[in-house]
C-alpha cells in the first residue's frame, strides 16, 4: 500500500503536465494581436482603393504598386483587372482571419478549456461539435480557399509567369485539395462511439 504522501506525489504530476495546456493561452493571444494587424491591413488597403477611385493620385500610386507584378505593363488607372486585384487581396486577408478565428476558438475550446457558450447565441454553429479531427478539416478546407484565390490572381497575371511557376502553383494547390480530401475520408473512417459505448465508422 502507499502512503497518503507517495498517492499525492503521484497526483501532482498529472496535474501539472494537464495544467501545462495553458501554455497555449499566450499563443491564442498573440493569434488574436495578428487578427487585429489584418483588420488593420484589410482597412488600410480599401481606404486607398476607395481614395484611387475618386481620382487620388497618390492612392492610385499605392493601389498600382500593390497589385503591378514585374514584367508587366503597368497600368495608368484603375480599371478593372485592377479592381479585381485589389478585391481578390481584400477576400485573401478575409479568408485568412477567418482561418485565424477557426484555429483561435476552436484550438483554444479543444485543447485548453472550454468556452461554455452553449447558451451564447452567437455560439458558431460548427463549435457546438468541434472536436481535433473536425478542426483538421475545416482548416484544410480554408487552406484550400486561400490557395485558390493565390491562384486565381495568378492566372489574372499569367502573362508575367512562366510555365513552370503556373504548373508548380496548379500542383501545389491540387496537392492541398487531395490532402484535405484524405483527411475528410480519414476522419470518416475512424471509429466513433455508438449508444451502446460499441465503436462504429461514421
Amino acid at each position: 500500500m502507499k502512503s497518503p504522501d507517495e498517492a499525492r506525489a503521484l497526483r501532482l504530476i498529472p496535474s501539472l503536465i494537464f495544467a501545462s495546456r495553458w501554455l497555449q493561452l499566450p499563443l491564442y493571444l498573440g493569434l488574436i494581436v495578428a487578427q487585429g494587424i489584418y483588420v488593420w491591413l484589410f482597412w488600410q488597403e480599401l481606404y486607398y482603393l476607395v481614395l484611387a477611385a475618386f481620382g487620388n493620385s497618390d492612392a492610385l500610386g499605392h493601389v498600382l504598386d500593390a497589385v503591378t507584378i514585374e514584367g508587366v505593363d503597368r497600368p495608368v488607372k484603375l480599371n478593372e483587372t485592377v479592381i479585381m486585384l485589389v478585391v481578390l487581396g481584400l477576400i485573401d486577408v478575409v479568408m485568412i482571419s477567418n482561418l485565424l478565428i477557426m484555429v483561435i476558438i476552436g484550438g483554444y475550446e479543444t485543447f485548453v478549456s472550454r468556452l461554455n457558450l452553449e447558451s451564447h447565441p452567437d455560439q458558431p454553429e460548427w463549435l457546438s461539435h468541434v472536436n481535433a479531427s473536425v478542426l483538421k478539416v475545416k482548416l484544410a478546407t480554408a487552406i484550400i480557399g486561400i490557395s485558390s484565390i493565390h491562384l486565381l490572381k495568378t492566372f489574372i497575371n499569367a502573362s508575367a509567369y512562366d510555365e513552370k511557376t503556373l504548373i508548380a502553383q496548379t500542383g501545389i494547390h491540387i496537392t492541398f485539395l487531395l490532402s484535405a480530401l484524405a483527411i475528410a475520408a480519414s476522419d470518416r473512417l475512424m471509429p466513433r462511439a455508438g449508444p451502446g459505448g460499441q465503436g462504429k465508422h461514421a
